[in-house]
């Protein structure tokens, strides 16, 4: 039995690898911590959805970026309140490496506009709307 899979357009080709990456490390993460969290652990729905070309797919998608953005507007809030009580405490450090939290901020920005132009996206929605292959319905 041939069929054509159609292929996901490449923003979402890239946002998936990123997603699968991520997964892997939530999926390290809470085995390590044995912690779970929506925030790390809700891209693996989202991953599964995108792939399977499931009909919630798009659901879920905006649910996680909804997140996403409380989220990161929370920690972006408390980082504004306190750098204003103490400038100096505010710092990020990585493996020893002191990380300036503009470029934190920027990239943070810059990836969740990133993921909501894709999930708005006309090519997403056709994408996740295309009939897929029998048997994975």
């Amino acid at each position: 039995m041939k069929y054509s899979m159609k292929k996901p357009p490449l923003g979402l080709s890239f946002l998936m690898l990123l997603y699968f990456i991520l997964a892997i490390i939530a999926l390290f993460r809470a085995i390590n911590t044995q912690a779970v969290d929506l925030f790390s652990l809700g891209v693996i729905p989202v991953l599964i959805g995108l792939v399977l070309r499931t009909n919630w797919a798009n659901i879920v998608f905006k649910v996680y970026l909804g997140i996403q953005t409380l989220g990161l507007s929370a920690f972006g809030g408390t980082a504004i309140i306190a750098y204003q009580i103490s400038p100096q405490d505010v710092k990020v450090i990585l493996d020893g490496h002191d990380i300036p939290v503009p470029l934190i901020a920027i990239v943070a920005l810059v990836l969740l506009s990133f993921q909501i132009y894709l999930a708005l996206a006309k090519s997403t929605k056709t994408y996740l709307q295309a009939e897929a292959p029998k048997g994975q319905e």
